[in-house]
Protein backbone atom coordinates (compact mmCIF):
# COMPACT_ATOMS: atom_id res chain seq x y z
CA UNK A 1 0.00 0.00 0.00
CA UNK A 2 1.08 3.89 -1.03
CA UNK A 3 1.12 6.49 1.71
CA UNK A 4 -1.56 7.85 -1.19
CA UNK A 5 -3.75 4.35 -0.76
CA UNK A 6 -3.35 5.16 3.11
CA UNK A 7 -4.95 9.03 2.78
CA UNK A 8 -7.38 7.27 0.39
CA UNK A 9 -8.91 4.64 3.00
CA UNK A 10 -9.20 7.36 5.95
CA UNK A 11 -13.00 6.72 7.05
CA UNK A 12 -14.72 9.65 9.19
CA UNK A 13 -16.90 9.60 12.09
CA UNK A 14 -18.73 12.63 14.07
CA UNK A 15 -18.52 13.15 17.86
CA UNK A 16 -19.50 15.80 20.05
CA UNK A 17 -19.86 18.38 16.64
CA UNK A 18 -16.25 17.11 15.70
CA UNK A 19 -14.89 15.09 12.83
CA UNK A 20 -12.70 12.96 13.76
CA UNK A 21 -10.72 10.88 11.01
CA UNK A 22 -10.16 6.84 11.51
CA UNK A 23 -7.79 4.76 10.01
CA UNK A 24 -6.33 1.22 10.88
CA UNK A 25 -3.24 0.78 12.38
CA UNK A 26 -1.50 -0.67 9.30
CA UNK A 27 -2.62 2.21 6.86
CA UNK A 28 -1.26 4.72 9.75
CA UNK A 29 2.44 2.72 9.87
CA UNK A 30 2.13 2.87 5.49
CA UNK A 31 1.60 6.68 6.17
CA UNK A 32 4.72 7.43 8.41
CA UNK A 33 6.74 5.68 6.29
CA UNK A 34 5.89 7.20 3.37
CA UNK A 35 6.41 10.06 4.93
CA UNK A 36 9.75 9.26 6.29
CA UNK A 37 10.74 8.49 3.10
CA UNK A 38 9.68 11.80 1.39
CA UNK A 39 12.10 13.50 4.07
CA UNK A 40 14.68 11.18 3.34
CA UNK A 41 14.47 11.88 -0.32
CA UNK A 42 14.50 15.68 1.11
CA UNK A 43 17.76 15.39 2.66
CA UNK A 44 19.28 13.59 -0.27
CA UNK A 45 18.29 16.48 -2.60
CA UNK A 46 19.37 18.97 -0.34
CA UNK A 47 22.89 17.16 0.33
CA UNK A 48 23.62 16.61 -3.79
CA UNK A 49 22.74 20.36 -3.82
CA UNK A 50 25.42 21.47 -2.01
CA UNK A 51 27.69 18.96 -3.44
CA UNK A 52 26.62 20.53 -6.54
CA UNK A 53 27.14 24.17 -5.44
CA UNK A 54 30.26 22.51 -4.14
CA UNK A 55 31.57 21.45 -7.59
CA UNK A 56 31.76 18.01 -6.07
CA UNK A 57 34.59 19.04 -3.02
CA UNK A 58 32.62 17.27 -0.31
CA UNK A 59 34.92 18.96 2.41
CA UNK A 60 34.08 22.73 0.79
CA UNK A 61 29.85 21.44 0.41
CA UNK A 62 30.47 20.26 4.79
CA UNK A 63 30.59 16.84 4.44
CA UNK A 64 32.40 15.28 6.89
CA UNK A 65 34.98 12.08 6.63
CA UNK A 66 33.74 8.98 7.62
CA UNK A 67 36.75 7.78 9.51
CA UNK A 68 36.47 10.94 11.47
CA UNK A 69 33.00 10.82 12.92
CA UNK A 70 32.19 6.55 13.09
CA UNK A 71 32.97 6.07 16.10
CA UNK A 72 31.01 8.91 17.86
CA UNK A 73 27.86 7.09 15.71
CA UNK A 74 28.51 4.22 18.45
Amino acid sequence: MTGIDALQSVQFVGKKGKRLAVLSADDWECLIEWLETLEDASIAREAFAQLRSAKGNRKRAGWLEWDNVKDKLR
